[in-house]
């Protein structure tokens, strides 16, 4: 159980009907009580352990937002040297930054010491992620936009969306989204890259304006 409460506890379940009763006794496990297990944690090398050392941690750091943000970094580390594979440090870190979410400005800092860091080890692992390409390819893309036209700016960042989303699997609608000449279309798809979860639901988003235009 992921609560806060340390004496909420239900162990057994009951539902009676029409004179018939069942009732079901289970075992309950408390990540809260990890806490006084903190060093086995941080000795084991299951990738559970990094879970709830994750948990705890946010749920210890919910208002002091610069000790979440040297947390999360420890744990970060620790990823590294436990030795897990790159798929593995990929993985994990995902779970991380979605359970400790830091405040903007204190995010720019994470991700610089994350790219620091990485350099020094030369695995750079975790700073080349869809989550950081999709910002940065929004923001390079645009950026040219400027100077070679709207809509060409558009197609860029639409390209660099969807291969840090997708990989060589997205860049392969590109040829067809290029023959999309609405800007606004282009914008709309922009915008999908942020949300759709693959590539057909992306594509419903400029077949279906397609079919309101016909």
């Amino acid at each position: 159980m992921g609560d806060e409460s340390r004496t909420w506890r239900p162990n057994q379940f009951t539902q009676e009907l029409f004179g018939c009763e069942i009732n079901f006794r289970f075992p309950v496990i408390k990540l809260l009580d990890y806490q006084q297990r903190w060093s086995e944690l941080e000795a084991s090398r299951n990738p559970f352990a990094t879970v709830v050392m994750a948990h705890l941690k946010a749920l210890e750091t919910r208002n002091q937002a610069n000790e979440r943000k040297e947390s999360k970094l420890t744990l970060i580390r620790q990823l590294y040297e436990r030795g897990y594979q790159r798929e593995e440090i990929i993985n994990l870190f995902k779970f991380i930054d979605w359970m400790m979410i830091l405040p903007t400005e204190l995010e720019a800092e994470f991700e610089q010491e994350l790219i620091r860091y990485e350099e020094e080890r030369r695995m750079p692992y975790i700073t080349s992620i869809e989550r950081r390409g999709l910002e940065r390819g929004l923001e390079r893309g645009l950026e040219r936009g400027l100077e070679r036209g709207t809509r060409q700016g558009l197609l860029e960042a639409i390209e660099l969306d969807l291969e840090f989303k997708f990989g060589s699997e997205g860049l392969s609608i590109l040829p067809e989204i290029s023959q999309l000449e609405d800007v606004n279309q282009l914008r709309e798809i922009l915008r999908a890259l942020k949300t759709v979860n693959n590539l057909s639901e992306l594509r419903a988003v400029y077949r279906l304006d397609d079919d309101s235009a016909n």
